[in-house]
């Protein structure tokens, strides 16, 4: 019998799970990096990740209400596509969202202490690999504890910076070269989505909520909604406090916005959202991440070992453990930039299979309107190819690995490629 997970969360759960994946980390960090690309068309760079987000969503949403189990693109690559194109989506997932998990620890414990950034990340990835064996219901009270600060915080940024007054005496920056190209505006785009990507973790729990048909596609909405309109209100502040040649020299954009803002008694508080948020995006990464790894044990494209659901807490136990121990192996060899890099390009070839996917409904089956997977699928491979070329090689050849992998595998097994 194929052993299945228990629907125990609601829309509200399920909404918690995906702005704590998006909400995190990202937030505090991608608009520097996107403002040294984009500069004052920083704005725009954040309305195109925006859509792309959205294409992304709405045909997640539209497919995960088909297929409620867990998974996400890797099971509608199967269904839709054939059993390749479904395992290098999960492939790209589980490796690329792997490093953003040691990501992710490693930028909790550079706020905390960055002297002993390493050892806390390590601890924190045990933390919440443990208390994810503990179950998904406490895995989303946790997240939607970590989501009220978060959100607070961000709140206490925003007010500072577009009630108070512009960083006047703030030190002189030197000018960066102003965005003037379409490419500066996606290669901000593509920094940016980063901090977007994050829904994609409602559609990996699936076979975890009630009316699953329901609340997927409207969590996601949700979501990803809410996620905007922060992401739009910080940018402004942070704009409009620093200009967007500070923005892309600092190292800790909100907390230089709340500092040269007369606010610097937030400081402090900033420093511990991002530790906070970074948890929060940890927590909802090794939860997406587990599941994904136990839909592909169930078919046979990782190890069979891997699919098993723990008897009296029905989670994914064994997928947790082993992606728990391959976060904790990266984050004591990984390299921050290069792992957020790598992260992106495999989320936003993800996306392409997911907006692949979608095209292939029928308005029976609930497609969405053919220019939302149309735009998604394009935005994604441009985006891809706008990041950095160390992240794009290391991209192709760790995708190009993964192919070799499958076909052997299928060969062993006496299984013809599809």
């Amino acid at each position: 019998m194929v052993p299945k997970l228990a629907r125990r969360l609601g829309t509200a759960d399920a909404v918690v799970v995906g702005l704590s994946a998006m909400i995190g980390a990202g937030v505090f960090a991608a608009f520097a990096p996107a403002a040294s690309a984009a500069g004052r068309w920083l704005p725009a760079a954040l309305a195109l990740a925006a859509v792309v987000a959205f294409c992304n969503a709405t045909s997640s949403a539209r497919l995960a209400a088909l297929y409620p189990d867990s998974g996400g693109t890797y099971v509608y690559g199967r269904r839709r596509l054939g059993p390749f194109w479904g395992y290098l989506a999960g492939w790209g997932f589980v490796v690329g969202k792997t490093a953003s998990c040691a990501a992710m620890a490693l930028t909790f414990g550079a706020y905390v202490a960055p002297d002993l950034a390493r050892p806390l990340a390590v601890g924190a990835v045990v933390a919440l690999t443990v208390l994810n064996l503990f179950g998904v219901q406490r895995s989303a009270l946790a997240a939607r504890l970590i989501v009220a600060f978060v959100l607070a915080v961000l709140a206490a940024v925003v007010a500072a910076g577009l009630l108070g007054g512009p960083a006047l005496s703030a030190p002189s920056a030197p000018l960066l070269a102003q965005a003037d190209t379409p490419w500066d505006v996606l290669q901000g785009a593509g920094l940016l989505f980063f901090a977007f990507a994050g829904y994609a973790r409602i559609a990996t729990l699936g076979e975890e909520v009630r009316d699953p048909r329901r609340t997927i596609p409207l969590a996601i909405l949700l979501a990803l909604g809410v996620t905007f309109v922060v992401y739009v209100l910080v940018a402004l502040a942070a704009l409009r406090v620093l200009g967007p040649a500070r923005l892309g020299l600092s190292q800790a954009p909100l907390v230089d916005t709340v500092t040269w803002a007369g606010a610097a008694w937030l400081a402090p508080v900033v420093k511990a959202g991002a530790a906070v948020a970074a948890l929060g995006a940890l927590l909802a990464l090794i939860l997406g991440v587990s599941r994904t790894t136990f839909a592909m044990a169930r078919e046979r494209d990782l190890p069979s070992l891997l699919d098993a659901v723990h008897p009296v807490r029905k989670v994914p136990h064994r997928a947790e453990l082993a992606v728990g121990v391959a976060v904790v192996a990266l984050v004591l060899v990984a390299d921050l930039r290069g792992a957020i890099g790598f992260s992106s390009f495999g989320v936003l070839v993800y996306y392409a299979v997911a907006n692949a996917c979608a095209f292939t409904l029928t308005s029976q089956e609930g497609a969405p309107p053919r220019a939302v997977p149309v735009v998604g699928l394009l935005l994604c491979a441009v985006l891809a190819f706008t990041l950095p070329m160390e992240s794009v090689v290391a991209g192709m050849a760790v995708f190009a690995l993964g192919a070799g992998v499958w076909a052997l595998r299928r060969r062993r097994r006496g299984s013809p490629a599809a």
